[in-house]
């Protein structure tokens, strides 16, 4: 029997990963954070599934987290657990939010690794756990070389990379001082029909779809010359479970090795929709424009700059190709497709 925990069950990458497991035929656990508003639309589909089920929680709070632990490994005090992998997704992801936010952002994305590490140390299934934790190629930050490898020096430029980059040398450290068989995913650029709507990628397709719906009449942005390397996260969820399935942990980049700027995922997601986007002006004056036309459709604000940004990220996912045989198999045009259909239609 193999059972997962994941934090962050409730968004892109935990939904599609609890989908995987499902298939793996995994119980699935999740926590999601008490909001509001409903917040589980990701995972709506699963809630019936009989190996699916989430409890609210939040990694600012040991306490949570330890009763969810503990109700878990009730549930199965009389089975024969293999395996018990325990996948840390939870986080305050957004780079330019974590500038207004630092502390919160910490909170999370540094000390909520602490704490479930050393969670796992008091469980009674500990020598079976097998850990995950989200790491990212923002770690990078001002690239000292192209294309980035594991063994690129980081050099983080928010205060999300920075409390990242603490996340990644905790999980080293418990990894090597007490013997946890702990990872480090240096996920890429990653993106879906499910990502975020206030995330660029997803922002630029919603943003085409109320134009053609006629709801807005233009769409506003940051850096348009910003350059990443974009994949699909069902590719990505599958790269992290097959780091779990090694006979040792290590820390692997998860990357395509191809790089688009902000402006060319402008213009390969309106020519879908036929139209063809130009441009002129230059900084925050500039605007794209559709060349039949002449209709402005994308301007740009300096509210969206970050205050120290990351003009190019580009990875070398050569070690994971190599040692987990991993291979994105959802190509970049695909992927943009996805999400205009999505958001489009």
């Amino acid at each position: 029997m193999r059972i997962a925990f994941i934090t962050g069950i409730n968004g892109q990458d935990g939904s599609y990963l609890s989908e995987l497991l499902l298939e793996k035929d995994y119980y699935v656990y999740g926590i999601v954070r008490r909001s509001s508003q409903f917040n589980t639309q990701r995972i709506e589909h699963l809630i019936n599934h009989p190996k699916f089920k989430y409890f609210y929680g939040d990694v600012t709070d040991s306490l949570s987290l330890s009763n969810v632990l503990s109700t878990i490994e009730n549930l199965h005090s009389n089975d024969n657990i293999e395996r018990f992998e325990i996948y840390n997704l939870a986080a305050q992801s957004h780079v330019r939010v974590s500038f207004d936010i630092p502390d919160y952002t910490a909170q999370v994305d540094a000390v909520g690794t602490l704490r479930l590490l050393e969670l796992i140390k008091t469980l009674r299934n500990k020598n079976v756990v097998r850990f995950y934790q989200a790491s990212t190629s923002e770690l990078y930050g001002e690239v000292l070389e192209i294309p980035q490898t594991e063994t690129t020096p980081f050099n983080p430029k928010s205060p999300y990379a920075i409390a990242k980059l603490y996340s990644y040398h905790i999980v080293k450290n418990y990894r090597e001082a007490y013997g946890l068989f702990a990872c480090n995913g240096i996920l890429f650029n990653h993106e879906s029909e499910r990502r975020g709507p206030t995330f660029v990628t997803r922002k630029i397709t919603i943003g085409l779809g109320n134009i053609l719906k006629g709801k807005a009449d233009k769409i506003t942005l940051g850096n348009l010359d910003a350059k990443r390397d974009w994949g699909h996260a069902k590719d990505y969820v599958y790269g992290m479970w097959l780091m779990l399935q090694q006979d040792k942990p290590d820390d692997f980049v998860l990357s395509t090795g191809e790089q688009y700027s902000v402006r060319e995922f402008v213009e390969r997601t309106f020519k879908l929709k036929g139209i063809n986007i130009k441009w002129r002006g230059t900084g925050v004056n500039e605007e794209g424009y559709d060349e039949n036309t002449e209709k402005v459709y994308i301007d740009v604000s300096s509210k969206y700059f970050r205050p120290t940004e990351v003009e190019t990220l580009l990875g070398d996912s050569s070690k994971a190709r190599e040692m987990l045989n991993w291979v994105p198999q959802i190509t970049f045009d695909e992927l943009v497709k996805r999400m205009v259909d999505e958001d489009c239609n």
